[in-house]
């Protein structure tokens, strides 16, 4: 990175001082945002759709998994494009492209062409998230990727969180559908805001200062394995060849098993299986989230904390997520569960955010667009399969969720128990 005379440090580096990087992350944020806002109002909305369209639990699980279709084919094309071309167009067109169908589902009356929709929808997130960690790891230092990650992904919890209060006020003010005709709105600026503040390269970029690029560059200069990355050839295939990426794609297929049969069947298992109202459901469905939201930043903090020893707290908080999970539902008392589903995902982002903080730290700049789009492409094969198996796992027991959430906990404990397997993190 050449940095030219006007963009030399003229003083000492501020910590205090807000950062250009803070800006793009707060843009990366919101697109992680809006994108979980985008998917996780179908949860919410899937009682009514199914009762309007006469579908089953099983079929409603088919809407969901038309999405991680798309979203999981379009994986690692998208850290493919990011790598190649930059993530400043692959982001800009993915928010615009997802929102364009987030209005379409809005107007659905038939079965097949939802499904089509929905897959559309999902191709067009899959872009996406390859090429945010691309962003981080290109503007942040190594010292704060993990945090800098586990902001990005505090998401994960506020999204369904919000998603939920969002899709049940405008249900009961509107009706379902207005819900996504609303939410495309907001995308469609995201995407203009992003095409225009972020760039490929942090030197071409207003908002980044010369003390950051200072830094960043003294960082480059440190990082023998990005150097390293940089000067050879790195093909797609080359990554796709590497045994790690595949290891820790299985350990995420797994974990995301839970965490997506978790945040799409909550909702309905509370209005269902516990008895709530609408109105309850919307408050007692999302507060599961803001605990979650805690445990995304304590994970952060953990990850740029204890990088050697991140494996074994990924395991022992999975298991801890699996072991309240699975009081939650043997529990009569509907308080007793509320507290044990708050525990539950508390310690399931900790896992949630140990993990991708243990990616960043593992993985060289150069390559983090695909690389990181082959571990997430096992956790998108989750969000085909779960809801499936476990709307069909619901509608084989006569409605009842004990299996389901069974089949949730056995998976947690199994990519817990895989990571403790794992002899050497290196690529």
């Amino acid at each position: 990175m050449n940095i030219s005379a006007n963009k030399m440090p003229t003083s000492g580096y501020n910590q205090k001082k807000w950062k250009g990087r803070y800006t793009i992350l707060l843009l990366l944020w919101s697109g992680w945002l809006l994108s979980f806002l985008d998917r996780m109002v179908m949860n919410v909305s899937l009682p009514f759709i199914g009762s309007e369209l006469g579908l089953d639990k099983t079929v409603q699980g088919s809407i969901i998994s038309a999405f991680f279709i798309g979203y999981a084919l379009f994986q690692i094309p998208g850290g493919y494009l990011s790598d190649k071309f930059g993530p400043r167009k692959v982001m800009a067109f993915a928010i615009i492209w997802w929102s364009i169908f987030t209005f379409f589902t809005g107007l659905i009356y038939w079965l097949p062409l939802m499904l089509l929709v929905r897959f559309l929808f999902g191709a067009g997130e899959g872009c996406f998230p390859a090429s945010s960690w691309k962003v981080i790891a290109t503007y942040f230092p190594p010292h704060e990727r993990g945090r800098a990650t586990a902001i990005q992904s505090s998401v994960n919890t506020l999204g369904p969180a919000i998603s939920v209060v969002v899709a049940v006020t405008i249900i009961e003010w509107l009706g379902w559908r207005e819900v996504f005709v609303i939410l495309s709105v907001p995308g469609l600026i995201l995407g203009l805001l992003i095409y225009r503040y972020i760039r490929n390269h942090p030197a071409e970029n207003r908002l980044i200062s010369a003390d950051e690029l200072h830094l960043l560059e003294a960082d480059q200069k440190n990082d023998k394995k990005n150097i390293e990355m940089q000067t050879r050839s790195f093909s797609l295939l080359a990554v796709l060849k590497m045994p790690i990426l595949w290891k820790l794609s299985l350990i995420w297929f797994l974990f995301d098993i839970t965490f997506w049969g978790f945040t799409t069947w909550l909702p309905s298992y509370l209005l269902e299986a516990r008895g709530l109202s609408l109105s309850k459901t919307g408050i007692w469905a999302a507060i599961p989230f803001l605990f979650g939201a805690l445990g995304t930043l304590v994970g952060g903090y953990f990850a740029d904390k204890f990088q050697q020893k991140l494996k074994y707290l990924y395991g022992i908080t999975a298991l801890l997520s699996g072991a309240f999970l699975f009081l939650m539902y043997q529990v009569e008392n509907l308080n007793a569960a509320i507290v044990f589903q708050c525990i539950s995902a508390l310690f399931m982002f900790i896992a949630f955010a140990i993990f991708w903080g243990m990616l960043m730290h593992l993985i060289p700049t150069a390559i983090m667009g695909k690389a990181s789009s082959v571990v997430n492409f096992g956790g998108q094969v989750a969000g085909v399969v779960s809801p499936f198996i476990i709307g069909f796992l619901i509608d084989n027991a006569s409605g009842g969720y004990h299996h389901a959430f069974l089949f949730m906990v056995l998976s947690l404990i199994g990519s817990a128990v895989l990571t403790f397997f794992i002899q050497k993190i290196t690529l």
